[in-house]
């Protein structure tokens, strides 16, 4: 089953169970869903790694907001968002853990056989393609500058 009919089918189910916050995010994600689709030069289907990447778009932009809201000491703003990442996140593939990822990018690392800072771009590059869709890009960032600093 696409992600547009699991979406449309958990947005029939929040509507009979008035679950308003699986609503909004379940709305949000339809409406990027109808965007990538009419997007000039889209096709009719959305193939999965870019409903992946989509997915992870909408989290990414609720988490800037919540970090946000945070700061302007706006917590009932903050937790509608928090609501919508996780409903969002229930439609992402599991999610690695900080150790799995310093693993990968510990293996990336060494096959490369970067030793310095200079070479933070290219393992960037090659974690980010090799952990797509499993890892936040921030994280990747995070792990790569912390082992190349070593």
């Amino acid at each position: 089953m696409s992600l547009e009919a699991t979406i449309n089918e958990q947005l029939k189910k929040a509507m009979l169970a008035k679950d308003e916050k699986g609503l909004r995010a379940l709305r949000a994600i339809k409406s990027a869903i109808l965007l990538a689709k009419t997007a000039e030069g889209a096709s009719a289907e959305i193939s999965e790694d870019a409903e992946i990447k989509m997915l992870q778009k909408l989290v990414k932009q609720r988490k800037d907001s919540i970090e946000i809201f945070e700061q302007q000491n706006r917590a009932d703003l903050a937790l509608k968002e928090k609501e919508e990442v996780e409903v969002i996140e229930k439609f992402l593939p599991q999610q690695l853990s900080a150790e799995e990822i310093k693993h990968v990018v510990a293996s990336i690392i060494q096959e490369a056989g970067a030793t310095d800072i200079s070479a933070l771009g290219k393992i960037m590059g090659i974690a980010s393609k090799q952990l797509a869709g499993k890892a936040d890009g921030k994280a990747i960032s995070t792990a790569v500058k912390e082992l190349l600093t070593k």
